[in-house]
C-alpha cells in the first residue's frame, strides 16, 4: 500500500483498488482471499451462515453437492481469513458450530447481494448462454445442442 492508512484503503471502492493494480499483482495476498470468498463453496457457505450458527452436518445438508472434504477445507480457509468463527464444545460426540464473525457478516452481505443479482437475472443469463451455444454451433456448421 502506498501512503494511505488501512482505514483509508478500506473506504476505497474496489474499482479504485483495481485501478491501482495491486489486485492484478501475482503476489497480492488479496488474491487468495478473493479465491476463498468467491469460490463456489465459499459463496454458498457465506450465504448459508448469514442465516446464523450451523453445525458441520447442517451445513453439509444445506449446501447440496459439497463433499465433506471440500466443506472442511472451505471452512478452514474462511476461518483463517477471519470470516468464520469455529466453536468446539467439549462433549461426546464432539459438537462444533460455525458462525460468521463481524468481518464475515460484512463480506457475506456483499456475496449474498451478488448471489441475489444472479438469481434475479438468471432468465436473461440462461437466454444469453443459449444464444452463445447456438451461435457457436452455427459457426461450426452443426445443429444447435450437439
Amino acid at each position: 500500500m502506498t501512503d494511505r492508512t488501512s482505514s483509508e484503503v478500506a473506504a476505497l471502492p474496489l474499482s479504485a483498488l483495481v485501478r491501482r493494480g495491486e489486485l492484478f499483482s501475482p503476489d497480492c495476498p488479496s488474491r487468495d482471499v478473493l479465491k476463498h470468498v468467491t469460490s463456489r463453496w465459499g459463496v454458498l457457505l457465506l450465504v448459508a451462515l448469514m442465516g446464523g450458527t450451523h453445525r458441520f452436518s447442517d451445513l453439509r445438508r444445506k449446501v447440496g453437492g459439497v463433499s465433506e472434504k471440500m466443506l472442511a477445507q472451505t471452512l478452514r480457509w474462511l476461518e483463517a481469513d477471519g470470516f468464520v468463527l469455529r466453536v468446539s464444545h467439549d462433549t461426546v460426540p464432539p459438537h462444533v458450530e460455525y458462525s460468521l464473525t463481524p468481518l464475515g457478516l460484512a463480506v457475506g452481505q456483499r456475496v449474498a447481494a451478488l448471489a441475489d443479482w444472479i438469481e434475479l437475472n438468471l432468465p436473461d443469463i440462461l437466454d444469453a448462454q443459449r444464444l452463445q451455444v447456438g451461435a457457436s454451433a452455427a459457426a461450426a456448421g452443426r445443429p444447435p445442442g450437439r
